[in-house]
């Protein structure tokens, strides 16, 4: 699924300034990371916001907004915002609720470092290479198969 390329350069204009946001192709949409952490992301044409299970729970309240159900399991943190639930100031408003709900997360593990592309290359370094060792969770290796399955 294409993501709307209008919607992320919109997005990417109201980015939080004081913090190194990244950004990451994923299973065919566009993901934003602070500190290693996905806060928003573009899939299809509506916004993905991750801003804790208290707050979605309320926004599910509002117009124009869903679960956010990419697995085919609701995710309780996550939520969608279809595209008439972003005009005007209200994607901003959407940006800035999921960055300031990344801040309070813990840094990823200490062995992470984020290689995605930076939102805004002028204004945030590119982070380095580090790869976590061989076979580790989220290493991109398969998991060993036990004996006999």
């Amino acid at each position: 699924m294409a993501y709307d390329e209008d919607l992320a350069d919109r997005a990417r204009e109201v980015m939080p300034t004081d913090a190194e946001v990244t950004e990451r192709k994923m299973f065919g949409g566009l993901a934003f990371l602070l500190r290693g952490h996905m806060f928003a992301g573009i899939v299809g044409s509506e916004l993905m916001v991750r801003i804790g299970s208290d707050a979605a729970e309320r926004a599910l309240e509002l117009d124009h907004v869903r679960e956010m159900d990419f697995t085919g399991r609701p995710m309780k943190n996550m939520i969608f915002v279809q595209p008439a639930g972003l005009r005007g100031p209200a994607l901003e408003r959407w940006i800035i609720a999921a960055a300031d709900y990344a801040r309070t997360l813990p840094p990823n593990s200490p062995g992470f470092q984020d290689t995605a592309q930076t939102a805004n290359p002028a204004t945030s370094p590119q982070p380095k290479l580090m790869i976590r060792s061989a076979g580790g969770h989220g290493s991109g290796l398969p998991r060993p198969r036990r004996r006999g399955t």
